[in-house]
């Protein structure tokens, strides 16, 4: 067999043409485009979403914020756990009483929203890792990041809550507006008084009422004037519906021709058809004026006593009255009469007002409104309101609102 020799690499051949490199170009050459610095248009994106993130919220008050939201989501999970305890006992165990704010929680989601919470949570905690299986083709190993999907149930489960917090938020701001056509939209002229009001729901809708109004013609040859600040036990959409039918039986039966003893012993009566055996009471201070002669009938149905100044400095306590409306269906309502003279000053509020805390969970008590009230005795009713509500209002801080605030300033001219 012949044997050929191994191949070489063939060498150039000196008559393999290689042609020369092109000439540069004349004239002005174009300068090549820089490359485009995107970071300061990535910061002004981040800067402009962490502003609506952080909307309302100054970044010093963070903290404060967190600390007072979760003590009141607190409160709120600890009413149930602390309702179903026995009389007189206390917890010492703290994994008893963790299973309960637990099941306090559960309680308040729908049974699938349960399940999806407590699947969530297993996978979040479970460990990372796979699991294999014996196939036709061998031992295969699938990889499944437990955490992962843990973390999308979590977020599934709190759109969903998120979804039904705006579906309700849209329901309560309706409500709002219906309740706010029940108020006063402007302050009222009654002859020899300037008044001025103000209420801050401490949810969307509130269960305080206040109103000044005329009693007709036909009940008095005297025009007088009805001044009513009422306060429904509980907050929110039930202490709303009482609130409305408090100013109903108010308005109907001041139309007649019943005296103020008599207007309250009827609007009494009717709180008790409402009230769930005393439940759902209303404490109220009702005020019939007659601008003739500036005397002020009242009676005080275990409403916070309102405070009379006097334009001598001496400060006096409206307290004639009885229970408040819907405890007792034939309580016998006591009334007082007091006679204004120019320079007094008459404030009327509800227990969210001086029972407002800072972070401390100190009151803010009535010698703080005292102390306000005698700072501004030669100003007018609107720019002491103002005093009043600003003056909580730094004392309580960030704290959130616990209960609704109404406040009536009457000055007699």
């Amino acid at each position: 067999m012949p044997v050929h020799p191994p191949s070489t690499p063939r060498s150039p051949r000196s008559w393999e043409y290689f042609p020369p490199p092109p000439p540069p170009p004349s004239g002005p050459q174009p300068v090549p485009e820089a490359k485009t610095n995107r970071r300061p248009e990535v910061l002004a994106q981040l800067h402009k979403f962490w502003q609506r993130v952080t909307e309302g919220l100054e970044l010093n008050q963070l903290w404060s914020q967190f600390h007072a939201d979760a003590r009141a989501s607190y409160r709120l999970y600890s009413r149930d756990f602390e309702a179903r305890a026995p009389q007189g006992t206390r917890r010492h165990n703290f994994l008893n009483t963790a299973q309960e704010f637990i099941w306090a929680i559960l309680e308040k989601l729908t049974p699938a929203r349960r399940v999806l919470l407590l699947v969530g949570v297993l996978l979040v905690i479970f460990p990372a890792g796979g699991f294999n299986y014996q196939g036709k083709s061998g031992v295969e190993v699938v990889e499944f990041d437990f955490h992962f999907y843990g973390g999308v149930l979590l977020f599934i489960l709190l759109m969903l809550e998120v979804a039904d917090r705006v579906v309700m938020k849209r329901d309560l701001e309706i409500a709002r507006d219906i309740q706010s056509w029940l108020l006063p939209a402007s302050t009222p002229q009654v002859p020899g008084l300037a008044i001025a009001f103000a209420t801050r729901a401490a949810n969307t809708v509130a269960g305080d009422f206040y109103d000044v109004f005329a009693r007709p013609a036909t009940v008095s040859t005297e025009t007088r004037y009805v001044l009513a600040v009422a306060d429904v036990a509980g907050k929110s959409i039930p202490a709303a519906l009482l609130m409305a039918t408090f100013q109903a039986s108010l308005k109907t039966l001041s139309a007649t021709s019943c005296s103020l003893p008599e207007l309250v012993a009827g609007m009494n009566r009717y709180a008790c058809t409402n009230s769930q055996s005393g439940l759902r009471f209303t404490t109220a201070f009702l005020a019939e004026f007659d601008a003739a002669s500036r005397t002020v009938l009242y009676i005080n149905a275990g409403h916070n006593t309102p405070i009379l100044r006097r334009a001598s400095g001496l400060v006096e306590r409206l307290t004639m009255g009885g229970l408040p409306l819907g405890i007792k269906a034939d309580t016998t309502y006591e009334s007082g009469r007091i006679t204004l003279q120019p320079g007094d000053w008459l404030v009327i509020f509800t227990d969210g007002l001086v029972e407002a805390e800072n972070e401390s969970l100190e009151e803010y008590a009535e010698q703080r409104l005292l102390n306000v009230i005698e700072a501004g005795a030669a100003i007018t009713p609107q720019e002491l309101l103002r005093r009043i509500m600003t003056n909580v209002d730094s004392f309580v801080g960030t704290t959130p609102q616990h209960d609704d605030i109404t406040c009536m300033v009457v000055k007699v001219e």
